[in-house]
């Protein structure tokens, strides 16, 4: 699978426990835009609705090439998920500090476009710095490798 579009602060910000792949619902100009990398997870965020499971904050650019019939950058789609994962996600949630985030925008082998979502719980300012240095030792033990 090749990774399209990232979130790294998501790593920084949440402690990610459990990890799933889902497809996602798109119109034919997002696709477009999302393999010319125009797409942002920056700012996303999962909830679930009735047992479905949605994505608000995505930032998808409109395609520059077609003018008219143009999709909406900020617009919520629907995530592809079966209802074992999505009874799964749903039972995670209901624990106090837990959010759904999405970690990457992926091309699969198969020409499909695919969204990492992750479980996470929010780290204060002393895990925040604990995470920094733990990444700077191991940075200089590679060095000295």
């Amino acid at each position: 699978m090749e990774i399209l579009s990232s979130n790294k602060r998501a790593y920084y910000e949440y402690a990610i426990s459990d990890k799933f792949i889902a497809g996602i619902q798109l119109i034919g100009t997002e696709v477009k835009s999302i393999k010319e990398l125009k797409a942002s997870i920056a700012e996303a965020y999962c909830h679930i609705i009735n047992g479905e499971i949605f994505i608000k904050g995505m930032h998808i650019s409109e395609y520059k090439q077609i003018k008219y019939t143009n999709h909406q950058p900020l617009r919520v789609r629907k995530l592809l998920l079966n209802k074992k994962e999505i009874n799964k996600l749903a039972k995670a949630i209901k624990e106090k500090g837990l959010t759904i985030i999405p970690l990457a925008i992926m091309l699969s082998d198969t020409g499909f476009i695919k969204v990492e979502i992750g479980v996470g719980k929010g780290k204060n300012t002393v895990n925040k710095k604990a995470s920094i240095k733990e990444k700077d030792l191991k940075r200089e033990f590679d060095r000295a490798k």
